[in-house]
Protein backbone atom coordinates (compact mmCIF):
# COMPACT_ATOMS: atom_id res chain seq x y z
CA UNK A 1 0.00 0.00 0.00
CA UNK A 2 1.05 3.74 -0.84
CA UNK A 3 2.32 5.96 1.57
CA UNK A 4 0.92 9.09 2.67
CA UNK A 5 2.78 11.95 1.44
CA UNK A 6 0.56 14.96 2.13
CA UNK A 7 -2.25 15.20 4.38
CA UNK A 8 -4.46 18.41 5.16
CA UNK A 9 -6.71 18.45 7.91
CA UNK A 10 -9.37 21.45 8.72
CA UNK A 11 -7.59 23.70 6.49
CA UNK A 12 -9.51 27.33 6.72
CA UNK A 13 -7.97 30.40 4.82
CA UNK A 14 -9.58 33.60 5.10
CA UNK A 15 -8.66 37.20 3.25
CA UNK A 16 -9.19 40.07 4.73
CA UNK A 17 -9.95 43.46 3.16
CA UNK A 18 -12.12 45.09 5.27
CA UNK A 19 -14.12 44.12 8.61
CA UNK A 20 -15.72 40.87 7.01
CA UNK A 21 -12.97 38.16 6.09
CA UNK A 22 -13.95 36.16 2.73
CA UNK A 23 -13.41 32.59 3.33
CA UNK A 24 -11.25 31.24 0.92
CA UNK A 25 -12.14 27.37 2.10
CA UNK A 26 -13.99 25.75 4.97
CA UNK A 27 -12.82 22.46 7.11
CA UNK A 28 -10.95 21.07 3.91
CA UNK A 29 -8.92 17.42 4.38
CA UNK A 30 -7.32 15.06 1.82
CA UNK A 31 -4.48 13.00 1.31
CA UNK A 32 -2.24 12.68 -1.24
CA UNK A 33 -0.34 9.28 -1.94
CA UNK A 34 3.36 8.81 -3.08
CA UNK A 35 3.29 8.49 -6.80
CA UNK A 36 -0.41 9.16 -7.48
CA UNK A 37 -2.21 12.43 -9.37
CA UNK A 38 -4.88 14.03 -7.58
CA UNK A 39 -7.50 16.60 -9.07
CA UNK A 40 -9.30 19.44 -8.32
CA UNK A 41 -12.20 20.86 -9.94
CA UNK A 42 -14.18 23.73 -9.55
CA UNK A 43 -15.86 27.17 -10.26
CA UNK A 44 -13.17 30.31 -10.49
CA UNK A 45 -13.34 31.32 -6.74
CA UNK A 46 -13.80 27.94 -5.23
CA UNK A 47 -10.19 28.21 -3.79
CA UNK A 48 -8.61 25.92 -5.68
CA UNK A 49 -5.48 28.42 -6.17
CA UNK A 50 -5.59 29.19 -1.91
CA UNK A 51 -4.95 25.23 -1.39
CA UNK A 52 -2.05 25.35 -3.44
CA UNK A 53 -0.64 28.80 -2.76
CA UNK A 54 -1.38 27.27 1.35
CA UNK A 55 0.75 24.07 0.35
CA UNK A 56 3.89 26.28 -0.66
CA UNK A 57 2.97 28.74 2.07
CA UNK A 58 3.22 31.87 -0.36
CA UNK A 59 -0.52 32.80 0.41
CA UNK A 60 -0.98 37.02 0.36
CA UNK A 61 0.25 38.96 3.48
CA UNK A 62 -3.94 39.87 3.99
CA UNK A 63 -4.14 35.78 4.21
CA UNK A 64 -5.18 34.35 7.30
CA UNK A 65 -4.46 30.27 7.52
CA UNK A 66 -5.04 27.70 10.02
CA UNK A 67 -5.50 23.74 10.06
CA UNK A 68 -2.77 21.17 9.39
CA UNK A 69 -0.61 20.69 6.16
CA UNK A 70 1.55 17.30 6.79
CA UNK A 71 3.88 16.70 4.64
CA UNK A 72 5.69 13.35 5.90
CA UNK A 73 4.03 14.11 8.87
CA UNK A 74 6.03 17.23 9.32
CA UNK A 75 3.41 20.01 9.69
CA UNK A 76 4.29 22.95 7.31
CA UNK A 77 2.11 25.88 8.75
CA UNK A 78 4.75 25.78 11.63
CA UNK A 79 7.70 25.23 10.11
CA UNK A 80 9.80 28.55 10.28
CA UNK A 81 11.32 30.19 6.40
CA UNK A 82 14.52 28.22 7.11
CA UNK A 83 12.89 24.96 6.92
CA UNK A 84 10.47 25.84 4.43
CA UNK A 85 13.32 26.85 2.20
CA UNK A 86 14.75 23.05 2.86
CA UNK A 87 10.90 21.89 1.09
CA UNK A 88 10.40 24.51 -1.47
CA UNK A 89 11.71 23.12 -5.12
CA UNK A 90 13.61 20.44 -2.96
CA UNK A 91 10.03 18.53 -1.78
CA UNK A 92 7.27 20.37 -2.96
CA UNK A 93 7.04 22.41 -6.60
CA UNK A 94 4.38 24.24 -8.22
CA UNK A 95 4.04 25.29 -11.98
CA UNK A 96 2.22 28.69 -11.99
CA UNK A 97 -0.69 29.28 -14.56
CA UNK A 98 -0.53 32.59 -16.43
CA UNK A 99 3.32 31.72 -18.06
CA UNK A 100 3.89 35.39 -18.94
CA UNK A 101 3.13 36.69 -15.72
CA UNK A 102 5.55 33.91 -13.48
CA UNK A 103 8.74 34.64 -15.82
CA UNK A 104 10.75 37.31 -15.30
CA UNK A 105 11.16 38.97 -19.37
CA UNK A 106 14.65 40.31 -17.84
CA UNK A 107 15.66 36.90 -17.76
CA UNK A 108 16.30 33.95 -20.51
CA UNK A 109 14.79 30.61 -20.00
CA UNK A 110 17.63 29.21 -18.56
CA UNK A 111 18.96 31.23 -15.77
CA UNK A 112 15.72 31.85 -14.69
CA UNK A 113 15.87 27.15 -13.97
CA UNK A 114 19.42 27.30 -13.09
CA UNK A 115 18.82 29.66 -10.70
CA UNK A 116 16.25 27.76 -9.21
CA UNK A 117 19.17 24.99 -8.97
CA UNK A 118 21.98 27.63 -7.09
CA UNK A 119 19.32 28.79 -4.72
CA UNK A 120 17.77 25.39 -3.36
CA UNK A 121 20.68 22.80 -4.30
CA UNK A 122 23.39 25.25 -3.56
CA UNK A 123 25.08 24.04 -6.98
CA UNK A 124 27.71 26.29 -8.82
CA UNK A 125 26.56 27.96 -12.36
CA UNK A 126 28.36 25.92 -14.59
CA UNK A 127 26.73 22.82 -13.05
CA UNK A 128 23.24 24.44 -12.73
CA UNK A 129 23.15 25.71 -16.30
CA UNK A 130 24.50 21.97 -17.08
CA UNK A 131 21.41 20.61 -15.35
CA UNK A 132 19.41 22.86 -16.84
CA UNK A 133 19.88 22.05 -20.39
CA UNK A 134 19.50 18.41 -19.55
CA UNK A 135 15.60 19.23 -18.25
CA UNK A 136 15.49 21.74 -21.22
CA UNK A 137 15.42 18.86 -23.45
CA UNK A 138 13.74 16.41 -21.01
CA UNK A 139 10.57 18.76 -21.58
CA UNK A 140 11.00 18.52 -25.23
CA UNK A 141 12.59 22.25 -25.87
CA UNK A 142 16.81 23.09 -27.17
CA UNK A 143 19.70 23.38 -25.75
CA UNK A 144 19.68 26.75 -27.44
CA UNK A 145 16.30 27.34 -25.66
CA UNK A 146 18.62 28.68 -22.88
CA UNK A 147 19.17 32.09 -24.24
CA UNK A 148 16.03 32.66 -25.00
CA UNK A 149 13.61 35.46 -23.59
CA UNK A 150 10.35 34.88 -22.47
CA UNK A 151 8.89 36.88 -25.30
CA UNK A 152 10.70 34.72 -27.77
CA UNK A 153 8.94 31.40 -26.39
CA UNK A 154 5.41 30.32 -27.52
CA UNK A 155 2.70 29.54 -24.87
CA UNK A 156 3.35 25.83 -25.09
CA UNK A 157 7.21 26.15 -25.00
CA UNK A 158 6.97 28.78 -21.76
CA UNK A 159 4.66 26.22 -20.22
CA UNK A 160 7.47 23.39 -21.01
CA UNK A 161 10.04 26.01 -19.26
CA UNK A 162 7.52 25.79 -16.16
CA UNK A 163 7.62 21.99 -16.22
CA UNK A 164 11.51 22.23 -16.53
CA UNK A 165 11.68 24.27 -13.71
CA UNK A 166 8.89 22.49 -11.24
CA UNK A 167 11.45 19.27 -11.62
CA UNK A 168 14.80 20.52 -11.84
CA UNK A 169 15.15 19.62 -8.16
CA UNK A 170 13.51 16.10 -8.50
CA UNK A 171 10.85 17.27 -5.88
CA UNK A 172 8.14 14.39 -4.66
CA UNK A 173 4.93 16.21 -5.26
CA UNK A 174 3.87 18.59 -7.94
CA UNK A 175 1.48 21.32 -8.27
CA UNK A 176 0.24 22.27 -11.57
CA UNK A 177 -2.40 24.99 -11.55
CA UNK A 178 -4.36 25.60 -14.57
CA UNK A 179 -1.35 23.90 -16.70
CA UNK A 180 -3.06 23.89 -20.15
CA UNK A 181 -6.00 25.89 -20.24
CA UNK A 182 -4.10 28.95 -22.12
CA UNK A 183 -2.97 26.24 -24.96
CA UNK A 184 -4.31 25.02 -28.19
CA UNK A 185 -5.74 21.28 -28.44
CA UNK A 186 -2.75 20.16 -30.05
CA UNK A 187 -0.18 21.56 -28.03
CA UNK A 188 -1.96 20.86 -24.71
CA UNK A 189 -2.25 17.21 -25.73
CA UNK A 190 1.56 17.18 -25.90
CA UNK A 191 2.19 18.88 -22.52
CA UNK A 192 -0.22 16.39 -21.16
CA UNK A 193 1.54 13.39 -22.49
CA UNK A 194 4.65 15.16 -21.52
CA UNK A 195 3.64 15.36 -17.90
CA UNK A 196 2.61 11.96 -17.69
CA UNK A 197 5.76 10.16 -19.33
CA UNK A 198 7.70 12.65 -16.97
CA UNK A 199 5.90 11.21 -14.19
CA UNK A 200 6.39 7.70 -14.62
CA UNK A 201 10.20 8.60 -15.00
CA UNK A 202 10.58 10.36 -11.65
CA UNK A 203 7.73 9.02 -9.62
CA UNK A 204 6.39 12.50 -8.14
CA UNK A 205 2.86 13.26 -6.78
CA UNK A 206 0.84 15.48 -8.31
CA UNK A 207 -1.78 17.63 -7.29
CA UNK A 208 -3.61 19.35 -10.90
CA UNK A 209 -5.87 22.29 -10.20
CA UNK A 210 -8.04 22.44 -13.53
CA UNK A 211 -11.14 23.39 -14.99
CA UNK A 212 -10.61 21.44 -17.91
CA UNK A 213 -12.18 17.68 -17.66
CA UNK A 214 -10.32 16.05 -20.19
CA UNK A 215 -7.15 17.44 -18.58
CA UNK A 216 -8.49 15.77 -15.11
CA UNK A 217 -9.49 12.73 -17.22
CA UNK A 218 -6.53 12.13 -18.97
CA UNK A 219 -4.18 12.78 -16.06
CA UNK A 220 -5.78 12.16 -12.49
CA UNK A 221 -6.51 9.01 -10.62
CA UNK A 222 -8.58 10.78 -7.57
CA UNK A 223 -10.90 14.03 -8.30
CA UNK A 224 -11.58 15.98 -5.46
CA UNK A 225 -14.96 18.38 -6.54
CA UNK A 226 -14.64 21.68 -4.83
CA UNK A 227 -17.26 24.75 -4.36
CA UNK A 228 -17.10 28.28 -2.55
CA UNK A 229 -14.20 26.66 -0.42
CA UNK A 230 -15.66 23.26 0.63
CA UNK A 231 -15.35 19.95 -0.70
CA UNK A 232 -18.63 18.06 -1.93
CA UNK A 233 -17.59 15.18 -3.66
CA UNK A 234 -14.48 12.74 -3.62
CA UNK A 235 -13.55 9.85 -5.55
CA UNK A 236 -11.59 7.57 -8.29
CA UNK A 237 -11.72 10.34 -11.39
CA UNK A 238 -13.29 7.63 -13.70
CA UNK A 239 -16.31 7.02 -11.12
CA UNK A 240 -17.18 10.28 -10.79
CA UNK A 241 -16.92 11.42 -14.35
CA UNK A 242 -19.18 8.85 -15.14
CA UNK A 243 -21.67 8.98 -12.40
CA UNK A 244 -21.76 12.04 -10.27
CA UNK A 245 -23.86 11.77 -6.16
CA UNK A 246 -23.59 15.79 -6.08
CA UNK A 247 -25.99 18.20 -8.04
CA UNK A 248 -22.96 20.62 -7.91
CA UNK A 249 -20.23 18.10 -9.89
CA UNK A 250 -23.16 17.30 -12.04
CA UNK A 251 -23.46 20.11 -13.29
CA UNK A 252 -19.91 20.69 -13.50
CA UNK A 253 -19.43 17.83 -15.79
CA UNK A 254 -22.24 18.52 -17.84
CA UNK A 255 -20.54 22.46 -18.80
CA UNK A 256 -18.39 20.35 -20.25
CA UNK A 257 -17.62 20.67 -24.13
CA UNK A 258 -15.20 17.72 -24.24
CA UNK A 259 -17.00 15.35 -22.64
CA UNK A 260 -20.35 16.27 -23.95
CA UNK A 261 -19.33 16.46 -27.48
CA UNK A 262 -23.14 16.36 -28.62
CA UNK A 263 -25.52 18.30 -26.04
CA UNK A 264 -26.07 21.91 -26.06
CA UNK A 265 -24.49 23.53 -22.79
CA UNK A 266 -26.61 25.44 -20.34
CA UNK A 267 -24.33 25.22 -16.93
CA UNK A 268 -25.27 25.48 -13.54
CA UNK A 269 -27.96 28.46 -12.73
CA UNK A 270 -26.88 31.20 -11.35
CA UNK A 271 -26.99 32.06 -7.40
CA UNK A 272 -30.48 32.93 -6.57
CA UNK A 273 -29.59 34.76 -3.81
CA UNK A 274 -26.09 36.12 -1.94
CA UNK A 275 -27.49 35.53 1.64
CA UNK A 276 -23.91 33.68 3.47
CA UNK A 277 -25.23 31.36 6.13
CA UNK A 278 -23.81 28.09 7.89
CA UNK A 279 -25.89 25.36 5.48
CA UNK A 280 -24.88 23.80 2.23
CA UNK A 281 -22.89 26.49 0.05
CA UNK A 282 -24.59 25.46 -3.21
CA UNK A 283 -27.93 25.57 -1.04
CA UNK A 284 -29.25 28.67 -3.48
CA UNK A 285 -28.23 26.83 -6.17
CA UNK A 286 -29.26 23.21 -5.64
CA UNK A 287 -32.50 22.29 -7.05
CA UNK A 288 -33.43 19.54 -4.54
CA UNK A 289 -32.80 21.52 -0.99
CA UNK A 290 -34.74 21.28 1.91
CA UNK A 291 -35.09 22.99 5.08
CA UNK A 292 -31.38 21.45 6.75
CA UNK A 293 -29.40 22.24 3.95
CA UNK A 294 -29.80 26.15 4.90
CA UNK A 295 -29.40 25.71 8.46
CA UNK A 296 -26.10 23.29 8.69
CA UNK A 297 -23.16 22.59 6.65
CA UNK A 298 -23.32 18.54 5.31
CA UNK A 299 -20.26 16.85 6.75
CA UNK A 300 -17.79 14.92 4.20
CA UNK A 301 -19.41 10.95 4.39
CA UNK A 302 -17.98 8.09 2.84
CA UNK A 303 -20.31 5.99 0.86
CA UNK A 304 -18.05 3.68 0.06
CA UNK A 305 -14.75 2.81 0.41
CA UNK A 306 -13.72 5.13 -2.81
CA UNK A 307 -15.99 7.45 -2.30
CA UNK A 308 -16.98 10.74 -0.19
CA UNK A 309 -20.30 13.16 -0.57
CA UNK A 310 -21.22 16.05 1.41
CA UNK A 311 -25.22 16.04 1.23
CA UNK A 312 -27.94 16.49 3.56
CA UNK A 313 -29.81 14.44 0.93
CA UNK A 314 -27.43 11.45 -0.16
CA UNK A 315 -26.86 12.61 -3.04
CA UNK A 316 -28.91 13.53 -6.04
CA UNK A 317 -32.58 11.40 -5.44
CA UNK A 318 -33.97 9.37 -7.90
CA UNK A 319 -37.42 10.49 -8.71
CA UNK A 320 -38.72 6.96 -10.61
CA UNK A 321 -38.13 3.72 -11.05
CA UNK A 322 -39.66 1.17 -13.22
CA UNK A 323 -39.31 -2.59 -12.81
CA UNK A 324 -40.18 -5.08 -15.52
CA UNK A 325 -42.86 -3.18 -16.76
CA UNK A 326 -45.08 -4.59 -19.20
CA UNK A 327 -48.33 -4.57 -21.09
CA UNK A 328 -50.11 -6.20 -24.30
CA UNK A 329 -53.30 -5.65 -25.93
CA UNK A 330 -55.78 -6.72 -27.68
CA UNK A 331 -56.66 -5.99 -31.64
CA UNK A 332 -58.32 -8.04 -34.31
CA UNK A 333 -54.66 -9.83 -35.22
CA UNK A 334 -54.64 -11.19 -31.40
CA UNK A 335 -52.24 -9.47 -28.57
CA UNK A 336 -49.82 -7.19 -29.36
CA UNK A 337 -46.92 -6.97 -26.70
CA UNK A 338 -46.34 -3.59 -26.60
CA UNK A 339 -43.91 -2.76 -23.48
CA UNK A 340 -42.30 -6.20 -22.72
CA UNK A 341 -40.10 -6.07 -18.53
CA UNK A 342 -38.74 -2.54 -19.23
CA UNK A 343 -36.73 -0.98 -16.73
CA UNK A 344 -35.35 2.61 -16.34
CA UNK A 345 -34.98 5.30 -13.65
CA UNK A 346 -34.56 8.89 -13.57
CA UNK A 347 -32.56 11.37 -10.97
CA UNK A 348 -33.76 14.27 -9.61
CA UNK A 349 -32.99 17.30 -12.43
CA UNK A 350 -32.01 14.31 -15.40
CA UNK A 351 -33.00 14.66 -18.67
CA UNK A 352 -33.64 11.34 -20.68
CA UNK A 353 -34.54 10.75 -24.01
CA UNK A 354 -36.76 7.24 -24.98
CA UNK A 355 -35.56 7.21 -28.88
CA UNK A 356 -37.33 4.43 -31.08
CA UNK A 357 -39.69 4.07 -34.32
CA UNK A 358 -43.03 4.05 -34.46
CA UNK A 359 -45.16 1.30 -32.74
CA UNK A 360 -42.00 0.84 -30.57
CA UNK A 361 -43.94 1.09 -27.28
CA UNK A 362 -42.79 4.52 -26.06
CA UNK A 363 -45.86 5.94 -25.58
CA UNK A 364 -47.25 2.93 -23.75
CA UNK A 365 -44.62 3.52 -21.66
CA UNK A 366 -44.98 7.15 -21.31
CA UNK A 367 -49.12 6.31 -20.16
CA UNK A 368 -48.05 4.04 -17.34
CA UNK A 369 -45.17 5.78 -16.18
CA UNK A 370 -47.57 9.24 -15.91
CA UNK A 371 -50.44 6.90 -14.48
CA UNK A 372 -52.79 7.35 -17.39
CA UNK A 373 -52.44 3.82 -18.43
CA UNK A 374 -52.51 0.53 -15.91
CA UNK A 375 -49.69 -2.13 -16.52
CA UNK A 376 -49.75 -5.68 -16.94
CA UNK A 377 -47.11 -6.54 -15.07
CA UNK A 378 -44.12 -4.80 -12.87
CA UNK A 379 -43.41 -1.73 -10.64
CA UNK A 380 -43.59 1.86 -10.79
CA UNK A 381 -42.00 4.12 -7.60
CA UNK A 382 -41.88 7.27 -7.47
CA UNK A 383 -39.43 8.53 -4.61
CA UNK A 384 -39.41 4.61 -3.59
CA UNK A 385 -43.18 4.16 -3.36
CA UNK A 386 -45.69 2.58 -5.44
CA UNK A 387 -46.81 5.06 -7.54
CA UNK A 388 -50.43 3.90 -8.21
CA UNK A 389 -51.68 4.76 -4.86
CA UNK A 390 -50.32 7.74 -4.93
CA UNK A 391 -52.73 9.79 -7.81
CA UNK A 392 -48.70 11.40 -8.86
CA UNK A 393 -51.34 13.66 -11.57
CA UNK A 394 -53.24 14.74 -9.65
CA UNK A 395 -50.77 15.86 -6.51
CA UNK A 396 -48.54 19.37 -6.52
CA UNK A 397 -44.84 17.64 -7.32
CA UNK A 398 -45.99 14.62 -9.20
CA UNK A 399 -45.72 13.81 -13.03
CA UNK A 400 -47.48 15.35 -15.79
CA UNK A 401 -47.87 14.56 -19.14
CA UNK A 402 -47.45 16.84 -22.20
CA UNK A 403 -49.25 14.75 -25.19
CA UNK A 404 -48.30 14.89 -29.04
CA UNK A 405 -50.95 16.34 -30.47
CA UNK A 406 -51.46 19.92 -29.22
CA UNK A 407 -54.95 20.31 -31.71
CA UNK A 408 -57.02 17.49 -30.11
CA UNK A 409 -55.06 17.14 -26.09
CA UNK A 410 -57.04 20.87 -25.02
CA UNK A 411 -60.68 21.39 -25.22
CA UNK A 412 -61.15 24.41 -28.76
CA UNK A 413 -63.83 25.45 -26.69
CA UNK A 414 -61.83 26.07 -23.61
CA UNK A 415 -60.34 30.13 -23.45
CA UNK A 416 -56.73 29.99 -22.60
CA UNK A 417 -57.48 30.88 -18.75
CA UNK A 418 -60.07 27.83 -18.42
CA UNK A 419 -57.17 25.30 -20.42
CA UNK A 420 -54.38 26.27 -18.02
CA UNK A 421 -56.29 26.40 -14.45
CA UNK A 422 -57.96 23.62 -14.73
CA UNK A 423 -55.51 21.08 -13.55
CA UNK A 424 -56.01 22.80 -10.23
CA UNK A 425 -59.76 22.96 -10.19
CA UNK A 426 -60.17 19.23 -10.90
CA UNK A 427 -57.70 18.82 -8.19
CA UNK A 428 -58.97 21.08 -5.83
CA UNK A 429 -55.82 23.34 -5.91
CA UNK A 430 -57.89 26.55 -6.51
CA UNK A 431 -55.29 29.30 -4.71
CA UNK A 432 -55.13 32.58 -6.06
CA UNK A 433 -55.82 30.32 -9.86
CA UNK A 434 -55.73 33.42 -11.81
CA UNK A 435 -52.45 34.76 -10.53
CA UNK A 436 -50.80 31.68 -11.11
CA UNK A 437 -52.02 30.85 -14.83
CA UNK A 438 -50.35 34.74 -15.71
CA UNK A 439 -47.28 33.75 -14.41
CA UNK A 440 -46.77 29.84 -15.95
CA UNK A 441 -48.16 32.09 -19.44
CA UNK A 442 -45.24 34.10 -18.37
CA UNK A 443 -42.74 31.23 -17.65
CA UNK A 444 -43.89 29.72 -21.42
CA UNK A 445 -43.11 33.05 -23.33
CA UNK A 446 -47.06 33.67 -23.99
CA UNK A 447 -48.57 36.67 -23.06
CA UNK A 448 -50.86 36.93 -19.84
CA UNK A 449 -52.97 39.82 -20.41
CA UNK A 450 -56.65 39.85 -19.69
CA UNK A 451 -57.12 39.60 -23.41
CA UNK A 452 -55.12 36.88 -24.10
CA UNK A 453 -56.75 34.72 -21.15
CA UNK A 454 -59.89 34.91 -22.50
CA UNK A 455 -59.26 33.97 -26.19
CA UNK A 456 -60.35 30.85 -26.99
CA UNK A 457 -57.89 27.51 -27.66
CA UNK A 458 -59.31 27.27 -31.67
CA UNK A 459 -57.63 30.61 -32.25
CA UNK A 460 -54.37 29.87 -31.27
CA UNK A 461 -51.70 28.38 -33.38
CA UNK A 462 -50.02 25.06 -32.99
CA UNK A 463 -46.98 26.29 -31.01
CA UNK A 464 -49.16 28.57 -29.15
CA UNK A 465 -51.42 25.46 -28.13
CA UNK A 466 -48.08 23.14 -27.18
CA UNK A 467 -46.76 26.56 -24.97
CA UNK A 468 -50.11 26.58 -23.06
CA UNK A 469 -50.17 22.59 -23.05
CA UNK A 470 -46.61 23.07 -21.17
CA UNK A 471 -47.67 26.05 -18.66
CA UNK A 472 -51.19 23.58 -17.99
CA UNK A 473 -48.56 20.85 -16.72
CA UNK A 474 -46.13 22.66 -14.69
CA UNK A 475 -48.61 24.77 -13.51
CA UNK A 476 -48.98 21.43 -11.23
CA UNK A 477 -45.45 21.91 -10.44
CA UNK A 478 -44.23 18.66 -11.62
CA UNK A 479 -41.31 16.84 -10.09
CA UNK A 480 -41.47 15.02 -13.21
CA UNK A 481 -42.44 16.13 -16.93
CA UNK A 482 -42.98 13.37 -19.66
CA UNK A 483 -43.09 14.92 -22.78
CA UNK A 484 -44.38 12.58 -25.99
CA UNK A 485 -43.49 13.50 -28.89
CA UNK A 486 -44.41 17.32 -28.77
CA UNK A 487 -42.80 19.11 -31.69
CA UNK A 488 -43.54 16.55 -34.18
CA UNK A 489 -46.82 18.45 -35.35
CA UNK A 490 -45.02 21.51 -35.37
CA UNK A 491 -42.46 23.30 -38.28
CA UNK A 492 -39.17 23.13 -37.76
CA UNK A 493 -38.66 26.98 -36.12
CA UNK A 494 -41.35 26.55 -33.69
CA UNK A 495 -40.10 23.37 -32.99
CA UNK A 496 -36.30 24.58 -32.58
CA UNK A 497 -38.22 27.28 -30.08
CA UNK A 498 -40.88 25.14 -27.96
CA UNK A 499 -37.61 22.50 -27.31
CA UNK A 500 -34.96 25.54 -26.28
CA UNK A 501 -37.58 26.44 -24.32
CA UNK A 502 -38.55 23.31 -22.43
CA UNK A 503 -34.57 22.45 -22.14
CA UNK A 504 -34.67 26.35 -20.63
CA UNK A 505 -36.86 25.55 -18.16
CA UNK A 506 -35.94 22.10 -16.88
CA UNK A 507 -32.77 23.52 -16.16
CA UNK A 508 -33.96 26.22 -13.77
CA UNK A 509 -36.47 25.02 -12.42
CA UNK A 510 -34.81 21.33 -11.66
CA UNK A 511 -37.82 18.96 -12.40
CA UNK A 512 -37.10 15.84 -14.25
CA UNK A 513 -37.85 15.14 -17.73
CA UNK A 514 -38.80 12.27 -19.95
CA UNK A 515 -38.47 13.23 -23.86
CA UNK A 516 -40.16 11.11 -26.23
CA UNK A 517 -39.23 11.04 -29.99
CA UNK A 518 -38.13 9.28 -32.83
CA UNK A 519 -35.65 11.97 -33.80
CA UNK A 520 -32.37 11.02 -32.27
CA UNK A 521 -30.35 14.27 -33.45
CA UNK A 522 -33.34 15.99 -31.00
CA UNK A 523 -32.44 13.14 -28.32
CA UNK A 524 -28.50 14.25 -28.64
CA UNK A 525 -28.88 17.79 -28.23
CA UNK A 526 -30.85 17.79 -25.30
CA UNK A 527 -30.11 14.56 -22.87
CA UNK A 528 -28.68 13.40 -20.17
CA UNK A 529 -29.21 9.54 -21.37
CA UNK A 530 -31.07 8.06 -24.31
CA UNK A 531 -33.18 4.78 -23.80
CA UNK A 532 -33.55 3.08 -27.24
CA UNK A 533 -36.88 1.39 -27.72
CA UNK A 534 -37.30 -1.19 -29.87
CA UNK A 535 -40.52 -3.94 -30.33
CA UNK A 536 -41.57 -3.14 -26.62
CA UNK A 537 -38.16 -3.69 -25.04
CA UNK A 538 -35.56 -1.14 -23.92
CA UNK A 539 -32.66 -2.27 -25.93
CA UNK A 540 -30.07 -0.06 -24.80
CA UNK A 541 -29.05 3.33 -22.69
CA UNK A 542 -26.38 5.38 -21.95
CA UNK A 543 -25.03 9.05 -22.51
CA UNK A 544 -24.90 10.53 -25.48
CA UNK A 545 -21.28 9.48 -26.72
CA UNK A 546 -21.89 5.69 -25.60
CA UNK A 547 -24.89 5.32 -27.48
CA UNK A 548 -23.21 7.23 -30.33
CA UNK A 549 -19.39 5.54 -30.37
CA UNK A 550 -20.22 2.23 -28.78
CA UNK A 551 -23.39 0.83 -29.54
CA UNK A 552 -24.38 -2.39 -28.83
CA UNK A 553 -27.88 -3.77 -30.07
CA UNK A 554 -28.08 -4.01 -33.84
CA UNK A 555 -30.84 -1.85 -34.18
CA UNK A 556 -29.20 0.97 -32.44
CA UNK A 557 -26.47 0.60 -34.74
CA UNK A 558 -29.14 0.87 -37.78
CA UNK A 559 -30.75 4.05 -36.02
CA UNK A 560 -27.26 5.40 -36.21
CA UNK A 561 -26.47 4.51 -39.84
CA UNK A 562 -29.24 5.62 -40.61
CA UNK A 563 -28.97 9.19 -39.22
CA UNK A 564 -25.58 9.46 -40.60
CA UNK A 565 -27.13 8.65 -43.95
CA UNK A 566 -29.45 11.29 -44.23
CA UNK A 567 -26.93 13.68 -42.67
CA UNK A 568 -24.52 12.81 -46.15
CA UNK A 569 -27.67 13.15 -48.21
CA UNK A 570 -27.91 16.87 -46.44
CA UNK A 571 -24.11 17.83 -47.28
CA UNK A 572 -22.92 15.51 -50.02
Amino acid sequence: MKNILLEIENLNIDYFDGETPLAATKDIGFSIFEGETLGIIGESGSGKTSIANAIMRILPANASVSGRISYKNRDILKMDDKEMKKILWNEIAMIFQNSLDVLNPLLTIGEQIAETLREHKSLKRKEAEDITKEYLEKVGLEKDDFKAYPHQLSGGMRQRALIAMGLVCQPKLLIADELTSALDAKTKSEILDLLSNLQKEFNFSLLLISHELDTIASLTERLMVLYRGQLLEEGFTKEILRYQYHPYSRGLINSSTTINVYKDLWGIPARKTLEEGDGCPFYSRCNQKIEICKLERPSLISLEASRKLACHQGGILEVLRGEDISKSFMNKNGQVRACIDCSLYIRQGEFISLVGQSGSGKTTLANILSGVLKKDSGSVLFKKENSEAMKLGSQLGGVQIVFQDPFSSINENFTVLDAVREPLQINKLEDQVEEKVKEYLSRVELENSTGYLARRIHSLSGGQRQRVALARALIMEPELLIADEICSMLDKSTEANILRLLKKLQNEEGFSMIYITHNLNVALKLSDRILVMNEGRIVESGNPVTIMKNPKDKYTKDLIRFNKKNELLLYD
